[in-house]
């Protein structure tokens, strides 16, 4: 009876678990970007039944609502591109590659896109990607470090918790990079 109700409470909670991701209990909102808006969606819940039983023991029947639809996404469409602005900003304009740095488990090189005489983008050219941890890391870490040099200007940002070594590499090849488009 003992492995029976542990089966059970496992089974819910993974079930429980798989459905909260489901609806998005972990994922970033779309709200979060300035172009997107979130559509409602009608939702309706209807119950659907699952039923455990073996061959000694009661059945054991649970009432699990079924998923609901995510909200649609819908992004505004971007305009078109407006004639080269003039430089205002304390870069020359142009794309730029930093040199490479080393983090930990590889190596680190961004490219600054410079638009205005402003860093407009940071994309990574390199950066540790060979294990599956060092994926999950800088898959949380690099957008952090785009949007903050992207926001400060300059590749002075802070460490990203959990990233050190990445976030090192990403300053010194954003500095190389930003040397550049400053000396140009």
């Amino acid at each position: 009876m003992k492995k029976i109700l542990l089966s059970t409470f496992v089974f819910l909670a993974s079930a429980g678990y798989v459905m909260y991701q489901y609806l998005g209990g972990g994922s970033v909102s779309a709200a979060s970007s300035p172009v997107a808006t979130v559509a409602p969606t009608a939702q309706t819940a209807t119950p659907s039944t699952t039923t455990f039983t073996t061959q000694s023991q009661p059945s054991v029947t649970t009432n699990t609502p079924a998923p609901t639809p995510a909200p649609t996404v819908t992004v505004a469409p971007t305009p078109a591109p407006a004639a080269v602005p003039a430089q205002t900003g304390q870069y020359k304009n142009g794309t730029y590659t930093g040199s490479p740095a080393s983090a930990y488990y590889g190596t680190v090189q961004v490219q600054a896109v410079i638009q205005g005489g402003k860093l407009a983008a940071v994309n990574f050219l390199q950066y540790p990607s060979d294990r599956r941890t060092s994926q999950y890391i800088n898959g949380s870490a690099m957008p952090v470090l785009q949007s903050e040099a992207i926001q400060a200007q300059s590749s002075n940002v802070s460490a990203v918790s959990g990233a050190t070594d990445t976030s090192g590499a990403f300053q010194q090849s954003l500095s190389s990079a930003l040397a550049q488009a400053a000396n140009s």
